[in-house]
């Protein structure tokens, strides 16, 4: 065995060493749920800018990435080399197919810049990015409880000002040195934006008394997939359960496939979500999605295919996740817990001031699991005055009905409200099984 293959073995010995202590982490179910609530919610409430946040114990949407043997290229093992501690980063993109292909044709930037002080250090790793998406990578060093989530991201441009993009992150997780914890953002451009010519990563402590700060700031490198874009156009119709949802387009980027659809404005249903979606080649090889964000226009985003264009492509889902457009608004008397309108089987259970919020619990019939959550886009009191409804958590049974999910919807500043409020429904775990397929005209 030659010199580099013992140092291949050696560093697959050791992802799987990060593979098996995630795969053996307990975590509560509940916590991945209200972080799916949260990431679709964010990714609707598209204002002046979106970001969404992972928490410590969502571990497990991560250790849904740990499956298989874990094998690396000679690119692969470089970039680990160089990034001292990232194994468990490497493990987590893994099963990111377009990631793993990006890094392999050489598209990771190397960052390696630090911010340190009082003996706690912040370092951006590397960065990969292109014209949809950017995927920053770092690790954190002698920081006070990393793992409980007192840190804030700003993510800031040349000028100082806030990125107008949606980005995710998970609290970081120790390396095989237990004092340096690594992680990754994942940003996701949207509405025109473009990656920076400089970005600042700041973190910053949500201990009020300490205020303390990290940044750090470096110059991006685009020209490293400048170019790198194919615009597949598709312009096809699919009907599902009498809903007619049209295929624009899909946009291939190193980094990630956009579809772009349309939700037919004349639909008697509001689809929240395609249910079970997936894109298929002629191998059988699955290429998964992860998140999308818009209206009734929508973009869909998967895993990138560039290097490895597929001759056939179908698009596959098993139904989707709507609800009759009627039943999206109701009335709710908070005093009699009473419903008008809204869908049939929702009750409110009970509710309770917090700070100056106001939480709202509902029964819903069915459970969440990969689903969509009951959330909503806004309350509206007798004046007309709107609340927002930043996020909602649940848990199974209702106390004597294990078919229902309790569902805890959080007013901002709504600990005032009283009597009748109107609420919008935003996504609901309706779930309508109509298996369909498209096939995607790779080259037209």
């Amino acid at each position: 065995m030659t010199d580099e293959q013992k140092s291949f073995v050696t560093l697959e010995e050791r992802l799987n060493a990060r593979k098996t202590e995630y795969e053996t982490m307990p975590v509560p179910d509940a916590a991945y749920q209200a972080v799916q609530s949260g990431i679709r919610q964010a990714a609707r409430k598209r204002k002046s800018r979106l970001r969404w946040y992972m928490s410590s114990i969502s571990a497990a949407a991560l250790i849904l990435l740990f499956t298989g043997c874990i094998r690396v290229s000679p690119a692969f093992a470089s970039f680990v080399e160089q990034l001292p501690g990232m194994e468990g980063i490497v493990s987590m993109i893994r099963q990111d197919k377009g990631l793993m292909m990006a890094i392999d044709k050489s598209l990771l930037q190397k960052v390696g810049v630090t911010d340190e002080h009082d003996g706690a250090s912040v370092t951006v790793e590397g960065i990969i990015t292109d014209e949809s998406r950017m995927v920053i990578f770092y690790t954190m060093k002698g920081m006070k409880d990393p793992e409980k989530g007192g840190y804030d991201i700003d993510l800031l441009d040349e000028n100082g000002k806030d990125l107008p993009v949606g980005f995710s992150y998970a609290y970081p997780t120790p390396s095989l040195d237990e004092n340096v914890y690594e992680n990754m953002i994942d940003v996701i451009f949207t509405d025109g934006a473009s990656p920076p010519e400089e970005l600042s990563v700041v973190f910053k402590s949500r201990d009020t008394a300490s205020a303390e700060e990290w940044k750090m700031t470096f110059p991006v490198d685009k020209n490293l997939t400048k170019g790198m874009k194919k615009v597949i156009p598709v312009n096809q119709t699919l009907t599902v359960d009498g809903q007619r949802i049209d295929v624009k387009q899909a946009t291939l980027y190193p980094t990630r496939l956009v579809l772009d659809v349309n939700f037919d404005p004349k639909n008697t249903k509001k689809v929240f979500g395609l249910s079970d979606l997936q894109l298929v080649d002629e191998q059988g090889r699955a290429w998964r999605t992860d998140t999308s964000t818009g209206g009734d226009e929508r973009s869909i985003y998967f895993e990138s295919m560039y290097f490895s264009i597929p001759k056939k492509l179908t698009l596959q889902g098993s139904g989707f996740s709507g609800l009759d457009k009627k039943d999206l608004d109701l009335s709710l008397d908070l005093k009699s817990h009473q419903i008008t309108g809204g869908p049939p089987g929702l009750k409110m259970v009970g509710s309770k001031v917090e700070g100056k919020d106001l939480i709202i619990d509902f029964s819903v019939a069915g459970s969440m699991d990969g689903g969509f959550v009951l959330s909503f886009g806004n309350v509206t009191d007798s004046a007309g005055k709107s609340y927002e409804v930043p996020g909602s958590s649940w848990s199974s049974g209702d106390g004597t009905d294990d078919s229902h999910t309790i569902v805890s919807s959080t007013v901002e500043n709504g600990a005032k409200l009283k009597g009748e409020v109107k609420m919008n429904i935003s996504t609901y775990p309706m779930k309508v099984k109509s298996p369909f397929s498209l096939d995607i005209p790779v080259n037209p």
